[in-house]
């Protein structure tokens, strides 16, 4: 009875140190492991690096905003401890999209005139609108609701150009996006500027104000070279390499804007036009770029210009097909943008890219044009390249930001799945978008935004349909 008794006895110290050595191990294992802020693992990565790598049940580790490892989840799990992980497996991983040409705030303007070309859109309902309803409250109320469309669609980065341009980084900054955004320069008076000496001293204090910061790059934003000066283009040029700022134009956007330059400017076209006059640098970003020919595309190249292609906005306005796949030959920077929503109607870059890969096999008829893989590049490093930030945005790469999105690839329209890039630009939609992390920060989990208040933006912009239908109908 006492030798049974020592014996159990003997049995559970020798329990009791083999769990303490179990448990000294693993927390001496566990202390070797890395850090991380944030760990993704299981699903399929698409990274978009240069190498157009996918990793099977991938995993990612992020850190201080940046993406410190990438690799299979298993080599990744041994190889750090994350404050945070989640739990990606049956997913698939991408960069955050990229939205190379907006004008947010006019979400609120969606659907007030549709089917006409766009001199009478512009001049007869755009324009008047925006002088009887545009201030810094519409401005910020847009910017809210054009935010949470562009988050739940999984975009994290977006080129703007429009008035009041200062509240609108201050509410991008607070739903922690990330924006190129350019204080519009027109030579007629603006709802925030009444002039352009006005405009151009706003977009300078606006650099000054905003140069620096994480999320949001300032920028010079001249409208277009049929509402802008030579003089008044030279100047916006010049702040632009003052400040070392992305430089946003309209360039080449319809068959008007070809003769008014042409007319006004000694038979040159657009992109002739300006480049005669100096006006490209080396972060210039052009939206549209429709009206060119093979000569121009060469001045764009030599001038490393960003092409933001916008094919819905460009197809209901009968605007034009821009002759991307020439672009593509010369190895342009082009990525794609929505332009704004009250010319498409809406900022959905899944629905871009469909159109995108579709236009260009029927405008050149060949049905190999514009493979989605390509497309796929344009929604995000090309994207980048367009913006002149493919070093920091664009794909998933160890030392890049961490802007990533996880979409839901288990539902029916998903089902099976054989080309990843396929299901990417042909399937996805913006509901499939589950996460969205940006600068290494949840900003949508599960389909809920955690920046943004959803039913408090409807409300709001709501609220401006009446005021906007009366100042439309006052005409």
């Amino acid at each position: 009875m006492k030798t049974g008794g020592n014996l159990t006895m003997k049995k559970t110290v020798i329990l009791s140190l083999l769990i303490n050595l179990f448990l000294s191990v693993n927390f001496v294992m566990a202390q070797r492991k890395k850090p991380a802020d944030l760990l993704i693992i299981g699903g399929t990565i698409v990274t978009m690096d240069q190498q157009r790598k996918i990793i099977e049940n991938g995993g990612i580790a992020v850190r201080n905003g940046e993406i410190v490892d990438i690799d299979r989840a298993n080599l990744i799990m041994r190889e750090y401890n994350g404050r945070k992980i989640i739990n990606a497996n049956k997913k698939v991983i991408i960069p955050g999209l990229i939205n190379t040409h907006t004008h947010i705030p006019m979400v609120l303007f969606r659907g007030i005139a549709d089917d006409m070309d766009l001199q009478e859109w512009l001049t007869k309902y755009i324009f008047p609108a925006e002088a009887k309803n545009v201030n810094e409250n519409f401005v910020r109320i847009g910017t809210r609701l054009g935010l949470a469309e562009l988050v739940k669609g999984g975009v994290t980065t977006y080129c703007d150009m429009y008035y009041f341009e200062d509240a609108i980084a201050d509410e991008t900054a607070k739903a922690g996006v990330r924006a190129i955004l350019g204080e519009t320069l027109i030579d007629f008076p603006a709802p925030d500027n009444k002039n352009f000496e006005q405009a151009i001293k706003y977009t300078e204090n606006f650099i000054k104000k905003w140069k620096g910061h994480n999320l949001i790059t300032p920028a010079v934003a001249p409208h277009a070279p049929y509402t802008v000066s030579k003089e008044h283009l030279i100047l916006a040029r010049q702040l632009s390499d003052k400040f070392d700022t992305p430089l946003v134009i309209h360039l080449a956007e319809a068959e008007t804007e070809t003769e008014f330059v042409k007319k006004n400017h000694e038979g040159l076209r657009p992109v002739e036009y300006v480049a005669k006059i100096g006006f490209f640098n080396k972060k210039t970003i052009a939206a549209h770029v429709i009206q060119v020919l093979p000569e121009e595309i060469q001045i764009l190249k030599q001038y490393d210009v960003g092409i933001a292609h916008n094919p819905q906005s460009n197809m209901k306005l009968a605007a034009g097909i821009a002759p991307i796949l020439w672009m593509l030959k010369e190895n342009l920077r082009i990525g794609l943008g929505t332009d704004g929503a009250a010319s498409n109607n809406d900022l959905n870059l899944w629905e871009e890219m469909d159109t995108a890969a579709k236009i260009h096999k029927v405008f050149n008829k060949d049905p190999k044009a514009a493979s989605a893989e390509q497309v796929f590049e344009m929604a995000t490093i090309g994207g980048a390249r367009a913006l002149h930030m493919e070093s920091q945005i664009g794909s998933l790469e160890k030392g890049k930001k961490a802007d990533i999105v996880i979409l839901n690839f288990d539902s029916l329209h998903q089902t099976p799945m054989y080309n990843v890039y396929s299901h990417l630009v042909y399937a996805t939609k913006a509901s499939d978008v589950e996460t969205v992390i940006i600068d290494g920060k949840i900003i949508m989990m599960n389909g809920r935004l955690l920046t943004l208040n959803e039913n408090v933006i409807k409300r709001e912009a709501n609220l401006y349909k009446q005021k906007i239908i009366k100042s439309l109908s006052s005409q």
